[in-house]
């Protein structure tokens, strides 16, 4: 089944395409007709899973966001107030990839941002190229850790987790991951002045009722986060309700600034649509996947072979599988990883004695690795779409590596520290 799989994708096939039409072949062959209810059975579990309904939602409120241009306003707003630090532009950067995160839920937005608004903008102040590459990719990785993650949800519709508590999980690692980011831009700005300067006195010298002015630009996204998140978190609205809530704001906050056009409505409407499609679609192939490794007894295999056969410990198989991760991420993108593997590695977690919800955030920050891994890294061709011309493939490559090795002590740290990961959802859900 792997076999015919990465042949399918090798040749170009839709990730969907390639899994939905060996795990139906699969079934076919080792069940005969019946075999045929298998997919039929994913589809309407498919349909019946009620918080699927966050995932268009989410992605609609995060477009609704970039398309009007509130985006804008909020790298504004960090211009000015970080603009006095020496690496100022590259930690407000790094907080507009939190907030954008938040609103979002994908790394593609937070790129797109980053890149068409950001990069220029530190280009021109004299920021050094490479380092300013590496802040903007590894900004937008934030995107599928930080709630409302949309990986995430795939994550919980294959391991039948509770997307509530996936979010929470990636909360605490999300805002911990950037907040290492902005220690190592102000400590190497600090040690390596040229690489950050400092915005102009001129720019920056503005009266404090301007600068709290700017605030307001903050404001809009925070109460949209505080409606979704806070009433979700404190039990008055649902998962799906939150979303919701959080859809509805964004179109409201657009049509309060006096952005809300057909222009922007149309292409968020496009954009959400054909995101939304596209991971309905590779759901519907992994669950159908996933009932026919269930069926094969793949995941007792696979434990029999580690822990019988090679004698290894449950963290040593742990470890395996975070190198697999980070070995396909040269060669796919974080989709594609998790519905070929985790129909496989997630009844094997569980059957090692691990949290499912734990280990999501562990699967999700090796994700963020390997989005910047060479030599495919879905990262780095996204930057050399957006990025200007002077930034070259190889200025790509080299921009990555120390936050790829800050990015590995963050999942070392929730490897060791699992609390990091699972306080927030125990607490809320243990009440």
């Amino acid at each position: 089944m792997f076999g015919s799989m990465l042949l399918m994708l090798l040749t170009g096939q839709r990730v969907f395409a390639a899994i939905g039409i060996v795990s139906t072949v699969a079934a076919l062959l080792l069940w005969g007709e019946g075999g045929v209810e298998m997919p039929f059975t994913a589809a309407f579990k498919l349909f019946k899973w009620y918080p699927l309904l966050t995932l268009p939602l989410f992605i609609y409120m995060g477009y609704v966001l970039s398309e009007s241009g509130i985006a804008d306003d909020l790298y504004r707003m960090f211009h000015v107030w970080f603009g006095g630090l020496k690496g100022g532009l590259a930690v407000g950067t790094i907080g507009l990839m939190v907030v954008i995160s938040a609103m979002n839920g994908l790394s593609v937005a937070g790129m797109a941002i980053g890149a068409t608004i950001a990069l220029p903008e530190m280009l021109r102040r004299g920021y050094d190229k490479i380092m300013i590459t590496g802040v903007v990719q590894a900004g937008s990785s934030l995107g599928i850790l930080v709630p409302p993650s949309v990986v995430l949800v795939l994550y919980g519709m294959i391991a039948r987790e509770s997307v509530g508590k996936l979010w929470l999980a990636g909360a605490l690692p999300g805002l911990m991951m950037a907040t290492l980011f902005i220690i190592y831009i102000v400590i190497r700005c600090r040690l390596q002045p040229h690489l950050g300067p400092t915005v102009s006195e001129e720019e920056r010298n503005m009266p404090m009722p301007e600068k709290l002015k700017l605030l307001r630009a903050g404001i809009i996204p925070f109460l949209i986060f505080f409606f979704m998140t806070g009433l979700f978190v404190m039990g008055y609205t649902s998962l799906v309700e939150s979303s919701a809530v959080g859809a509805s704001a964004a179109t409201l906050a657009a049509l309060v600034k006096g952005r809300l056009n057909r222009k922007v409505m149309e292409e968020t409407m496009r954009k959400t649509l054909g995101i939304s499609c596209m991971f309905m679609w590779i759901i519907l192939a992994a669950l159908c996947f996933g009932a026919v490794f269930d069926g094969i007894g793949a995941a007792r295999a696979i434990e029999s072979l580690f822990i019988t056969n090679w004698n290894l410990s449950p963290w040593e198989v742990l470890i395996m599988m975070q190198l697999s991760y980070l070995f396909m991420g040269m060669f796919l993108d974080d989709t594609a990883m998790l519905v070929i593997v985790a129909p496989l590695y997630v009844p094997l977690v569980k059957i090692l004695g691990f949290d499912p919800v734990w280990y999501g955030v562990l699967y999700t920050i090796t994700c963020q690795i390997a989005y910047m891994t060479p030599p495919f890294g879905y990262n780095l061709f996204l930057m050399r779409a957006m990025a200007p011309p002077e930034i070259t493939l190889a200025d790509i490559y080299r921009s990555i590596i120390p936050f790829v090795l800050v990015m590995v002590l963050a999942l070392i740290l929730v490897m060791v520290f699992p609390q990091i990961a699972l306080w927030l959802p125990e607490l809320v859900y243990s009440r």
